[in-house]
């Protein structure tokens, strides 16, 4: 044995035993009724939980560094260092130190990490927790998610493009892959997530294969539709090894896996979801699209919304299928606010239900359980009730479960607490035993009194007495003068001065059942409890399928209700090519305009034939931005099932959407805007198809004129040139020149986003119009922005002087002829009358004067030189 062992102590012998299987995670350590955390953990936990760092003896001549908080407040300090990023392994007391001599047992029972949880104070309620697993090949790489507080399980497989977009979608809490690939990971995935490889052997085809079949108990994957997803079941398999290793043992409410199938959804890139803003903004304030559309009041509702937002359909049919109910319920108020009033009472059915699944659930969190079950038999009803076959269709797939309703509502007290071992949980009528027991628990003394009052009566001794000693336990007293009536059948125990103690057989059993009555209503009301959690296992796939369908009428729902609220109308999707959408909105920005300012509406219409791409010129801040985006994300709001801000909109449908939309610098990453403005020019290029839809704004701007124009030019040859694909394309750029592409391309159309101008300020009138822009009108953009006049005057200056010759090559020369601004006017220098002028000039600010004080100013002058 070595030296340092000896001078171990049996507590630290044991905490670095258990440490040992567990390096990777910071340890709490259970001892007595606090977690405690040891040497670097401590030192790491003080700084995040902000608690005290001491020091405590580890053997001989050795201190160690210790950092502990109380058992009952674990669900205040996990929270905080999962979200720091920390894996946590909770090591517990797996003994009764009181029946123990020496070191109790310990081992990890759970092991908590930022990807799986279970703990309401680490899960956001309105987003999910996914765990992601990749697992990298040569091509073709396979990726899986799990969310474990949903049972949600999910793979897919396709290039390094298409795990990047669905990382962005889904936003995993962390990530898994093999050790083999780390270095292929590292680049991959970059500082972005929460990382942890797994040994090499976890990724083999064989043993996650196997993995799966036993989980799900099946003889192959056929039934899930991914058994020829080899790339994408080797990741899933590794989930189910990771769960294991984690001890999270009770798996069973993940019931089913299923294939993100990329041909179902709109191809939105990872660039395009950004860009756009749907899940989340990219600016300090700014407001994403979920924000306008989420009004769900259920977090299965709002989770829900997420996944559609990020995945919106482009087949026709299922469209059209949640288009209907949502125009059902836009027109039906009266059902829509019934559905609205049950579904807030139904709270997170998806994670209660989990929380069953794995014997985690507490009695108040039952008690939320029957509410929500009690309040998903109306909605069913009112489903059932109307005309929409949709709506009927949702509600024969909802299951009342009127047995587990009723047994909750038999048996379990409506004020039931959160902990088990606080008594109340279970009602009177269950069992006779327990009844005995409360009633012994809280009216013992008025059990007592009976017996003594009816003794009084039998015996005639008036002055009889029950009373208790640790001794003795429960005892009668009789004094000296009445000892003659004592009872045969009572048995004495003490002889006293004045007085005789007896006890007797009632009152012994009476004491025994007392005594442990607390105690034995625990455990029998414990036992009823967990017999509760059992009948409700048998429920889990079908509260998971309501969970389910009652998100989805949550979501459509909202559609609805926010189309009320915002004017929506419900979009027209067709088969056809053609993109027609009249006075379009965007959804974002009209809700944030000023009191007493409407959002100018715009019309947009592209097809295949006769107007594919349409260039829109017109100057900064005048809207071209905003007309982009909104023309996706209409959209994308119809492909979603949700009506759409315009008038009227024909969609065409599209099957992917590809944006190339404000600065997105990555200069931390050591990429110049220009460069990541090609790179994500050359995704759109390199990706295109039939149905694309294709925004692109300002490109090139991030290189000099000429370089700018000749690219932008190309790109729109090439869309349009295109042997195989006729993208629709909206294309705003300040460049003027590009307007020549309409009279070569027949199915390039310039527009302009008009301006007016008042005297020498330009008022945006934010209306798209046919026909190019001839001007930029950067320089009166400049001077609203407040930039110094002198500048501005300059800027017009060198402009007039360009302006006057329109040919790019001949401007160049231009510049060399332009009028230079390095010296000064010697004008003073002329006449001795001009220097009492310059004086009064220099006097005052021309920057800062008024219009009238520049006139009584100028009067000055003139007077000055006659």
């Amino acid at each position: 044995m070595s030296k340092a062992a000896v001078k171990e102590t049996p507590l630290m012998k044991q905490y670095n035993a258990i440490k040992a299987k567990h390096p990777g995670a910071l340890l709490l350590f259970r001892v007595g009724d606090f977690y405690e955390t040891f040497g670097e953990d401590a030192i790491k936990a003080s700084k995040i939980l902000d608690i005290v760092l001491t020091k405590r003896a580890n053997g001989s001549a050795s201190h160690i560094e210790l950092a502990g908080f109380p058992h009952h407040s674990l669900d205040n300090y996990l929270p905080k260092l999962v979200r720091a990023g920390n894996r946590v392994a909770i090591c517990d007391q797996l003994e009764d130190p009181k029946e123990v001599k020496g070191i109790v047992k310990r081992g990890v029972t759970e092991l908590v990490t930022p990807g799986l949880s279970f703990n309401d104070n680490v899960l956001d309620k309105r987003r999910n927790n996914y765990l992601a697993s990749i697992y990298f090949s040569k091509e073709i790489h396979g990726i899986a998610f799990l969310d474990l507080s949903t049972g949600e399980f999910m793979a897919a497989e396709g290039n390094l493009s298409y795990l990047d977009k669905l990382l962005q979608s889904f936003a995993p809490s962390e990530i898994i892959y093999s050790k083999a690939h780390k270095t292929t990971a590292e680049e991959f995935l970059k500082d972005n997530y929460n990382t942890f490889h797994c040994e090499d052997w976890v990724y083999q085809y064989d043993y996650t294969y196997e993995k799966l079949i036993n989980h799900f108990e099946t003889a192959n994957l056929k039934g899930f539709g991914i058994e020829s997803l080899v790339c994408g079941l080797i990741a899933a398999g590794a989930v189910l090894y990771y769960l294991e290793e984690t001890e999270h043992k009770e798996v069973k409410h993940i019931a089913s896996i299923s294939r993100i199938a990329e041909e179902n959804f709109v191809w939105l890139d990872k660039f395009t979801i950004r860009n756009l803003e749907l899940v989340y903004s990219h600016q300090d304030g700014g407001v994403p699209l979920i924000n306008i559309l989420d009004q769900s009041v259920t977090p299965m509702g709002s989770r829900m919304m997420k996944k559609w937002m990020v995945l919106p359909l482009k087949e026709k049919e299922p469209i059209e299928e949640r288009l209907k109910i949502v125009d059902h319920f836009y027109k039906e108020t009266e059902l829509c606010e019934e559905v609205l009033l049950y579904l807030k009472q139904i709270g997170d059915l998806e994670r209660l239900i989990s929380k069953v699944a794995v014997g985690r659930i507490n009695p108040r969190e039952m008690n939320q359980l029957r509410k929500a079950l009690k309040s998903t038999v109306p909605i069913k009803n009112l489903l059932k009730s109307q005309k929409n076959p949709s709506l009927k269709k949702i509600a024969d797939q909802i299951n009342p479960c009127e047995f587990l309703l009723e047994k909750i509502e038999n048996e379990l007290m409506e004020d039931a607490p959160m902990l088990t071992h606080q008594g109340g949980i279970i009602k009177n009528g269950v069992d006779g035993d327990l009844d005995e027991y409360r009633r012994l628990a809280t009216s013992g003394k008025d059990y007592l009194l009976q017996i003594q009052r009816r003794e009084v009566q039998r015996t005639g001794i008036s002055s009889l007495k029950v009373a208790y000693n640790k001794v003795f336990g429960y005892y009668l007293e009789v004094s000296n003068t009445h000892k003659d009536k004592v009872p045969q059948e009572w048995i004495r125990k003490q002889t006293l001065v004045n007085a005789e103690r007896y006890i007797t057989e009632e009152l012994k059993t009476y004491e025994e059942k007392i005594l442990h009555a607390e105690e034995r209503l625990i455990v029998l009301e414990l036992k009823y409890f967990n017999l509760l959690v059992q009948d409700a296992t048998t429920y889990v796939a079908s509260i998971q399928q309501n969970a389910r369908m009652l998100g989805m009428v949550d979501c459509l729902l909202s559609f609805a209700r926010v189309a009320k609220a915002n004017n929506y109308c419900r979009p027209k999707c067709t088969e056809t090519d053609a993109l027609e959408i009249k006075d379009g909105r965007h959804p974002v920005i009209e809700k944030q305009l000023a009191v007493g300012e409407s959002y100018v509406p715009n019309d947009i219409y592209l097809d295949h034939n006769s107007q594919q791409i349409i260039i829109i010129t017109g100057p900064n801040m005048a809207g071209k931005s905003a007309l982009l985006r909104q023309t996706a994300l209409i959209v994308l709001m119809a492909q979603m099932g949700s009506f759409v801000p315009a008038s009227y909109a024909r969609i065409g449908l599209i099957d992917k959407v590809f944006t190339r939309v404000g600065a997105s610098d990555n200069l931390s990453k050591g990429e110049s805007t220009f460069m990541v403005e090609m790179t994500e020019t050359a995704s759109i290029l390199n990706n295109l198809s039939d149905r694309s839809l294709v925004l692109m704004d300002e490109i090139g701007r991030g290189t000099s004129t000429y370089d700018g124009i000749s690219i932008a030019w190309s790109i729109v040859e090439y869309l349009h040139n295109h042997p195989k694909y006729k993208a629709k394309t909206l294309f705003a750029t300040h460049y003027h020149e590009l307007n020549q592409l309409a009279d070569d391309f027949g199915r390039v159309k310039n527009f302009n986003v008009s301006v007016k101008e008042v005297g020498n300020k330009v008022v945006f009138m934010r209306k798209l119009n046919k026909g190019g822009s001839e001007h930029s009108f950067g320089i009166h953009v400049a001077q609203m922005a407040g930039m110094p006049n002198p500048v501005v005057l300059r800027a017009s200056e060198i402009m007039g002087h360009l302006e006057k010759d329109k040919n790019m090559h001949k401007q160049k020369e231009k510049m060399k002829e332009m009028p230079k601004n390095n010296f000064q006017l010697s004008l003073f220098e002329i006449d001795p009358k001009f220097n009492e002028v310059k004086e009064m000039l220099d006097a005052f600010d021309i920057n800062t004067i008024s219009p009238v004080e520049a006139l009584i100013k100028l009067n000055e002058i003139k007077k000055k030189l006659d």
